[in-house]
């Protein structure tokens, strides 16, 4: 491993990226109130591949600048601490974020069948299988002074894949007689043997990448949510009752979701060149959770059921194999509108979500060494929020709130 000439591009430009499109549509019945049709597809995407490769000019000194620190400097500073550093090519390198010479972009195979019927003329349900394989993605591995030249290397190669199925089906009503609804369900897998491409990971050449495959860091294998909007008939009889009861409309949003993978970590240490996290080694014939009314959510991760691995191994855990909680949550609205003109309308609306105040639980403590490992900490809405950099306020998985909306439409 040495240093490139200077002008050395990233990675070479591949010119045979082809992707095509594939798709094709077949009526099979054409009953008025049954029309059933079958639809299918393929296709090959790319991503751009830039994602790392950004990051060379991102907190990394050589080339690109030079720097120093000052303890205790009296002020003014005196002019040998202003005196810019000598530069100087010469080895050891400070950090560098690299690419394979030869990296060439990730690609995606799509392909879907679905099959669509309706139920009468507001109706409809569709049923599909989504398949999609990717090859060549990027993985991230961080080496520690792999030789004499170099001290910290982020190596950017294309050593990742992931495959992904699900059985999706949906059913759907236009608006009829004051109802519309949605509902959708999901059972998929994504597998992958990395789910972030600038995570971490140990040197190809010394620990397979193969060994990391497992459930993706985002897996769900059962997703559930339904919505349904319902205005609620006027009395044709004139009155008191009627006035009141006049223009009410029912919005309701029901959302469940299995749980979502956890993988324990051993914590860092050094692996073949790398400094990241390893997963522990696992013990056989210990149960992997534990009853405890105690914890968020009654059930902690056993700490007995795992050991450090010895140095420059990986543990024998598979990666994600652990769950966490799962989530569900029912939001509820009840409006009224108001018809002040022609032009102007006013709402009042009143929201409530998570109305049954139903506990979800966030993210579990993956690290063995924490005395709090194996445990929720916060509900999940906090969790969410901290991870995205949004308010939990509008994250799923709070406690139960409720807001109160005045709405001028015009």
């Amino acid at each position: 491993m040495t240093l490139a000439p200077q002008g050395t591009p990233f990675f070479e430009t591949t010119y045979g990226n082809f992707a095509p499109r594939l798709g094709a549509a077949y009526q099979l019945f054409e009953s008025p109130g049954r029309e059933t049709g079958l639809r299918a597809g393929f296709g090959v995407f790319y991503d751009l591949g830039t994602g790392t490769t950004s990051t060379a000019f991102y907190g990394a000194s050589f080339p690109h600048s030079s720097s120093k620190t000052v303890f205790n400097a009296p002020f003014p500073l005196s002019p040998d601490v202003l005196a810019p550093l000598p530069f100087t090519s010469n080895p050891p390198y400070p950090t560098l974020f690299v690419s394979d010479p030869h990296l060439t972009l990730p690609r995606t195979y799509q392909w879907n069948v679905a099959i669509e019927r309706s139920l009468g003329g507001n109706q409809t349900l569709s049923v599909s299988y989504v398949g999609a394989a990717g090859r060549r993605l990027l993985r991230q591995e961080y080496l520690v002074n792999p030789n004499p030249s170099f001290t910290d290397l982020y190596v950017t190669r294309n050593s990742a894949t992931s495959d992904y199925h699900a059985l999706q089906s949906q059913f759907q009503r236009r608006l009829s007689r004051g109802l519309q609804a949605l509902a959708s369900y999901t059972w998929s897998h994504s597998i992958d043997t990395v789910s972030l491409e600038s995570s971490l990971n140990p040197l190809a050449a010394g620990i397979d990448p193969s060994r990391d495959r497992g459930s993706s860091d985002f897996d769900l294998r059962h997703s559930f949510s339904a919505a349904a909007t319902y205005d609620i008939p006027n009395l044709r009889r004139k009155g008191l009752l009627s006035a009141v009861l006049r223009s009410w409309a029912v919005d309701g949003i029901l959302r469940m979701n299995s749980a979502p993978p956890v993988n324990p970590i051993a914590g860092g240490r050094s692996l073949l060149g790398l400094f990241g996290a390893t997963r522990p080694d696992l013990i056989p014939n210990v149960p992997l959770y534990v009853n405890d009314p105690t914890e968020a959510g009654g059930r902690r991760i056993n700490r007995a059921a795992f050991s450090f691995p010895p140095p420059g191994q990986q543990g024998t855990l598979g990666r994600n194999v652990l769950r966490g909680f799962p989530i569900s949550q029912v939001d509820i609205a009840v409006s009224r509108q108001f018809g002040l003109s022609e032009r102007f309308k006013l709402q009042l609306r009143a929201e409530a979500f998570n109305v049954f105040n139903h506990p979800n639980f966030g993210q579990i403590i993956t690290r063995i060494n924490f005395p709090t490992f194996g445990r929720s900490q916060s509900m999940l809405n906090k969790s969410l929020g901290f991870d995205a950099g949004l308010s939990p306020l509008y994250q799923i998985g709070g406690p139960r709130s409720i807001q109160l909306v005045i709405r001028l439409q015009f």
